[in-house]
């Protein structure tokens, strides 16, 4: 880990790592310079005290589901998946825990898409057009490099039968891993009498 740099009494560091005398700093960029700090350790305090409370209902939300299933005798298997929706008993207020996973593609992908590219040689002559350009745009990369999953899916939607397709579509059905999981919780209030939910916003952009 680097030490950070001891700056002398007397100056501060610029922009650019340069020591600067603060007599030779103008009086309204030290003002500037105290708002961004001061704003910024408020901040930091306050999204620490966000991760906590997510956090907190959050465990608190995983102990109610563990305490609703053992009234049935049952208990949760594989981990905390799926999304959960908890209302208030009047309907007022509603809680989700919401899962995002990212899903990615193993090698068996590669395997897939040589299987279709055999496929598309086989039938040239006949092939639509509109699938062509459908399975070229699927295998397409965007400028990180990845591949588009729900592209990509949408192939097994295609209504076609041959052997090599099938096992082609089967190889991207065992190739799509699990990259990540991250669970996001949501909070909302009934508009009045409405059917409508509005979001309590915890974030400051969105406030």
């Amino acid at each position: 880990m680097t030490n950070p740099k001891r700056i002398p009494d007397g100056y501060r560091q610029d922009a650019r790592g340069h020591l600067v005398p603060i007599e030779s700093i103008k009086e309204i960029d030290l003002l500037r310079d105290q708002l961004v700090s001061t704003i910024i350790d408020r901040a930091k305090g306050q999204s620490g005290q966000l991760s906590a409370f997510k956090n907190e209902i959050m465990a608190q939300i995983d102990d109610f589901v563990d305490t609703s299933a053992a009234r049935f005798g049952a208990k949760r298997l594989g981990g905390k998946k799926g999304n959960i929706t908890l209302l208030s008993f009047d309907g007022a207020m509603k809680v989700v825990l919401a899962i995002n996973e990212t899903l990615v593609f193993d090698e068996r992908l590669q395997i897939a898409r040589d299987l279709i590219l055999k496929c598309i040689q086989d039938w040239s002559e006949g092939s639509s057009p509109e699938i062509v350009t459908l399975i070229n745009d699927a295998f397409q990369v965007d400028k990180a490099g990845n591949i588009s999953v729900s592209r990509v899916l949408g192939l097994r939607r295609l209504d076609i039968t041959d052997k090599r397709w099938l096992r082609a579509m089967n190889a991207i059905s065992e190739s799509i891993q699990i990259a990540s999981s991250k669970r996001y919780i949501r909070m909302y209030e009934r508009v009045g009498d409405s059917d409508e939910y509005a979001p309590i916003t915890l974030d400051v952009a969105g406030a």
